[in-house]
């Protein structure tokens, strides 16, 4: 059963609000996430992966209502999320977390370890005192901290030290359900390699199911059981791991395959498969987002808009050349 399940879920953005704005450009509308679908089975990881800009964090704050949606359905253990009532949605943020991309922005610097880590003991369990510290101290060593950082600020650690923070304070309501946004792109590849182990090692161990979203196709590569590939606000293929990257369908995962560097000054590059520039979710074309770009577009791509179907076992692309 999936734990979530997200359907047509949609985020446009008015660009041309003023009058002025519309007589010049005409009516601009930003197609920031557009009739997005994947679900995630209970205790599994979903790769998220995807090119700056293409909409992977604007899904995730719509998951967990830090935004409105535009329309489209989030169901969490079968409820429906984005018609939640207010007084709902902290009972929802307690069972899914976020872990953001930039420890540095995250924690409040005023604010001590053990008032970060334990403030949502606090706000959802009502623990305090000495209990509150003692339980701060456990989720601590879980991230690999240790007691003595239980009085520091945020400016007395390193940027991988910040993000165990950050992943400590997540798991603190017990969260059935843990989004990641790009949490080690602003590290240095060492620590990129601790985190990513300690991400895998809590998974295994608290049976954690995730979102990790990223656009590191390595990253998501060691860490995702499931893969969405997402472009201009579209999800263009879905498969499990191992059979995405064998066997990848869609032209755009497969650029994406071959442009990952191969850390090996030898061996043959890859043929650059994309030409062109990225296409912009702003009144975007009528058929495929991609097929400006595509190598192996045809006549019905510039005017029809592929259906995300599945073309082998478990295995989805939005593509009408596949």
């Amino acid at each position: 059963m999936a734990l979530l399940e997200v359907s047509n879920l949609t985020k446009y953005f008015d660009l041309s609000p003023g009058l002025v704005d519309r007589w010049v450009y005409g009516k601009r509308v930003l197609k920031a996430v557009d009739h997005v679908n994947f679900s995630i089975p209970e205790g599994t990881v979903l790769g998220l992966v995807g090119e700056s800009g293409c909409g992977k964090s604007t899904t995730a704050r719509l998951i967990t209502r830090l935004i409105p949606a535009t329309d489209g359905e989030v169901y969490f253990e079968g409820r429906p999320v984005l018609t939640l009532a207010k007084n709902k949605v902290r009972e929802l943020r307690r069972d899914i977390q976020m872990v953001f991309q930039d420890p540095y922005a995250s924690l409040n610097p005023r604010m001590t370890v053990l008032d970060i880590v334990g403030r949502p003991l606090t706000l959802y369990f009502g623990i305090k005192g000495s209990k509150r510290a003692d339980q701060v101290v456990e989720l601590l060593e879980l991230v690999s901290l240790k007691p003595e950082h239980l009085h520091s600020y945020p400016h007395e650690f390193s940027g991988g030290q910040r993000q165990r923070i950050g992943i400590a304070r997540a798991l603190a309501t017990r969260p059935k359900l843990i989004i990641a946004d790009e949490p080690v792109a602003s590290l240095d590849v060492s620590v990129q390699a601790k985190i990513l182990n300690l991400f895998k090692k809590l998974q295994r161990e608290l049976k954690l199911t995730m979102l990790f979203i990223s656009h590191d196709l390595n990253v998501v590569q060691y860490l995702a059981d499931q893969v969405a590939v997402m472009y201009a606000g579209k999800i263009m293929e879905t498969a499990p791991t191992d059979e995405l990257f064998q066997y990848a369908l869609h032209p755009y995962t497969q650029a994406l395959i071959a442009s990952n560097p191969i850390p090996d000054p030898f061996a043959p590059r890859q043929k650059q498969q994309l030409k062109g520039e990225i296409t912009l979710p702003i009144n975007p074309p009528t058929g495929c987002r991609l097929e400006p770009r595509c190598p192996i577009r045809l006549e019905r791509c510039k005017t029809m808009e592929p259906a995300l179907e599945q073309k082998r076992t478990l295995h989805q692309a939005a593509c009408h050349a596949v």
